[in-house]
């Protein structure tokens, strides 16, 4: 049997960022954070999810309010968000191969099935686990592993954050970091996941290193 491969959304199969961005700004006063510029963001990426936090000074009573009304304004700028290049083929590429494809997002279950149907992609994926969670995605994968019957040694995780490579080892799963998302290479080298790759392309090549148990990064 083929290796799970579970996918993180929005940052890794979904080009969101400038849409969260200018979702974030316009809640800045609201929520009482600085808007985001490109000076800054270039700096956001280099840190860690819970340095983000830190850093914005939102209290962390707010943040479970703000990333439920980023998840309802997304609604209105879906035409706007698009899987990243080469991704629905890389998609269809693992579909035909047999790997079994999930997908864990804090985003919105009807938000992903709406961009996900507009490249007839729905389908490829067994089922989509959806919960807003900053920091609690090992318990959605613990969920997933629990409800499929799946083992830990048989499952990997996809994500471009930070907090998506903690959650895959506190479920002691594999994780494959991505560094097109919200975090840079160098703050995802240093959470150490089990393969860190620049570009879609190596994706493939990624999973099936780790499938066999290859080491793809020097941890």
């Amino acid at each position: 049997m083929n290796q799970i491969i579970i996918f993180d959304f929005d940052g890794t199969l979904a080009d969101t960022l400038d849409a969260v961005v200018r979702i974030t700004n316009r809640l800045s006063g609201e929520f009482g954070y600085l808007p985001t510029n490109p000076e800054t963001l270039a700096q956001i990426q280099n840190l860690s999810s819970w340095q983000i936090i830190q850093k914005s000074g939102i209290s962390l009573f707010k943040m479970p309010f703000l990333l439920k009304r980023v998840i309802s304004e997304l609604n209105q700028d879906l035409q706007l968000i698009h899987l990243f290049p080469s991704i629905p083929e890389i998609l269809q590429q693992l579909q035909e191969q047999n790997y079994p494809l999930y997908i864990i997002t804090s985003n919105s279950k009807i938000n992903v099935n709406t961009i996900l149907c507009r490249y007839d992609l729905v389908d490829s994926f067994i089922n989509i686990y959806s919960g807003i969670s900053l920091f609690g995605k090992d318990k959605i994968i613990d969920q997933l592993l629990a409800q499929e019957k799946i083992e830990p040694q048989h499952a990997i995780y996809i994500g471009d954050e930070t907090r998506d490579i903690n959650a895959a080892k506190q479920s002691k799963i594999k994780s494959i970091a991505v560094s097109w998302g919200y975090n840079s290479a160098e703050i995802l080298a240093q959470h150490h996941p089990d393969a860190l790759i620049t570009h879609p392309s190596e994706l493939i090549a990624a999973i099936e290193n780790l499938s066999v148990g290859k080491i793809v990064f020097e941890t």
